[in-house]
């Protein structure tokens, strides 16, 4: 069974720093990509950067420049790393993986930017 974890998300003032993690458990972390979306209160959820297994890398353009994706496949981990963070930042976010056509999404961790 495929398990994500995140954490690392919290309160932070605008122009902030955090980073969050995507613990994997159940999948040969490697071999497959990982991507962070998130989902401000009553809209929809949207992709924030996705890492492919092979080190590509992709993200919003709301998020170009401040975030970084990376991962680290021996501590089978995701991170985000989000910086000069804004109120409009404010959301849940998800991790994300596929596995032989399958969707699998953590639990979610709540980011909060005040101005």
């Amino acid at each position: 069974q495929v398990h994500l974890v995140e954490s690392g998300g919290g309160l932070v003032q605008a122009g902030g720093s955090l980073r969050l993690s995507c613990k994997a458990s159940g999948l040969n972390f490697r071999l497959h990509p990982i991507a962070w979306y998130r989902q401000p209160q009553g809209q929809q959820r949207n992709l924030v950067a996705r890492m492919g297994a092979d080190g590509s890398v992709n993200y919003s353009d709301a998020v170009k420049g401040r975030f970084t994706v990376s991962r680290d496949n021996i501590r089978r981990t995701g991170y985000l790393q989000m910086n000069s963070l804004k109120p409009e930042d404010t959301a849940a976010y998800y991790c994300h993986t596929i596995r032989q056509g399958q969707d699998f999404w953590g639990r979610g961790t709540q980011v909060t930017v005040s101005p």
